[in-house]
């Protein structure tokens, strides 16, 4: 199923808003509930509030092509997970259920985004 580009841009803008809040607000102020580090909770929230800077920049900047851009956000996106796996199996001793669960629904939602973007890109 192919989705108009654009959309998608807006929707991985808006999602990684909602992951930098929730890592940067929520989670950290509630850290004892999750059990992630607010130190690292902070840097997963930054990276989150750079990679919408960069989405909604680039929607604003760019005429054309914006499957072009796709691969590269999706590619993104999947070192985005790849840091925070790592990330969960390095702290997972201090993790809490609630935290382990926060992880893995991020990653499936952020897993699933990056495979729409990639079936999005030309041949």
């Amino acid at each position: 199923m192919k989705i108009n580009s654009k959309h998608i841009f807006i929707v991985d803008g808006i999602g990684a808003i909602i992951s930098a809040f929730l890592l940067g607000i929520v989670l950290t102020k509630f850290e004892y509930v999750f059990g992630m580090p607010k130190l690292v909770l902070q840097v997963l929230s930054l990276a989150a509030l750079i990679m919408a800077l960069h989405v909604f920049v680039s929607f604003f900047l760019l005429k054309n092509n914006w499957s072009n851009y796709l691969k590269v956000l999706a590619i993104v996106n999947i070192f985005y997970c790849c840091a925070t796996i790592v990330l969960v199996i390095y702290f997972f001793n201090v993790l809490t259920v609630w935290g382990l669960w926060y992880f893995i629904i991020e990653l499936i939602v952020v897993l699933l985004l990056s495979r729409i973007e990639m079936k999005n890109v030309p041949e």
